[in-house]
């Protein structure tokens, strides 16, 4: 079992309100990641349902029981941090039964538990081997072999992957999504990355300054965001956001649309401009294009190479369902 209730679960630090009451439901078993910027709280939650902050008021349950004071041993959950914390004199072995020894677990009991960790993550060829002696992304399986071993109801992982290089993160990213499927455990993830929470998660909470701006699958966030913040934030590169009289015409503040969602013609189209910068990546090409009317380029996402050059004159044309349109505050217009 792995279900986490909060119910208007706040935190402040004095008199500074970090999170306002919120309230949100994590059923068991759901892979469920936090995403937001820098600052907007996603890390204190996490630290209050693991019982490393105390909250200010509200209930965290978990599994029905309330939780809210129990210290974080009791809780039955186990966290993944940003930095490995190995001790570097032990073994890999020793290091994932830490744990366990210091539950003064039956031996055989241990071993079980370590040998079956050490298979799922691939590591039964390096049990004997000390943390230096392995690459970044090994350790952060030593690392979380270390929190399987406690078989918790909840894994709880902070930013486990922003110490690793680009195609490590690719490689964990995978790893940690196959494992989820193995274990069909609850997974609670915190990233700033919103391209992480888009391939792993089952569900996303989008946060900032603290409050709960959207919940929901990656694709539900992706085409159908609650905001122009959560549209903003989901999706990579970013919505172009633009306003002024182009945005009027469609009876909004500001309107939205997706690199992919639209067209380049070389003669014809909604919006005239010209080509700036070019991003070729093989299977994609972007091009930032400053239209008349707009005092921001657009990016335009292209399949394979397209023959353009910068200062080329362009026409864009949108895919009209998939226009969002804001009001002054960033709200959606139905």
């Amino acid at each position: 079992m792995g279900q986490i209730t909060l119910k208007q679960v706040r935190k402040a630090f004095g008199d500074v309100e970090v999170i306002p009451p919120l309230d949100l439901e994590i059923n068991d078993g759901e892979f469920v990641v936090f995403v937001g910027p820098s600052g907007c709280g996603k890390s204190t939650l996490l630290r209050l349902i693991a019982g490393l902050e105390d909250v200010s008021s509200g209930e965290i349950l978990i599994d029905g029981r309330n939780a809210t004071e129990m210290p974080p041993a009791r809780r039955g959950l186990a966290m993944v941090f940003q930095s490995y914390a190995l001790y570097p004199h032990m073994s890999v072995r020793k290091n994932i039964a830490f744990p366990l020894r210091m539950a003064k677990m039956d031996q055989a009991e241990i071993d079980a538990r370590v040998n079956n960790a050490a298979k799922v993550l691939n590591l039964a060829d390096y049990l004997d081997r000390k943390p230096g002696q392995l690459s970044g992304g090994q350790r952060q399986r030593v690392a979380i072999g270390r929190a399987i071993v406690r078989e918790p109801s909840a894994f709880l992982f902070d930013e486990p992957l922003s110490n690793l290089d680009a195609a490590l993160r690719v490689n964990m990213r995978l790893e940690i999504s196959e494992l989820h499927q193995t274990l069909a455990t609850t997974m609670i993830y915190v990233t700033h990355d919103q391209v992480e929470a888009m391939t792993m998660a089952d569900k996303i909470v989008v946060l900032r300054a603290g409050n709960i701006e959207q919940v929901g699958s990656p694709l539900e966030l992706y085409r159908s965001p609650a905001n122009q913040f959560v549209a903003g934030f989901i999706g990579s590169p970013k919505m172009n956001f633009i306003g002024g009289a182009i945005a009027a015409e469609h009876d909004a503040a500001t309107i939205g649309i997706r690199p992919e969602h639209i067209a380049v013609s070389r003669e014809g189209g909604t919006w005239h401009g010209k080509v700036g910068v070019s991003e070729h990546l093989g299977s994609d090409t972007f091009f930032h294009i400053m239209i008349d009317g707009w005092n921001e380029p657009l990016t335009v996402r292209e399949s394979g190479e397209v023959d353009l050059h910068r200062g080329d004159s362009v026409y864009l044309t949108p895919t009209v369902v998939h226009l969002h349109r804001f009001d002054q505050s960033g709200r959606v217009l139905k």
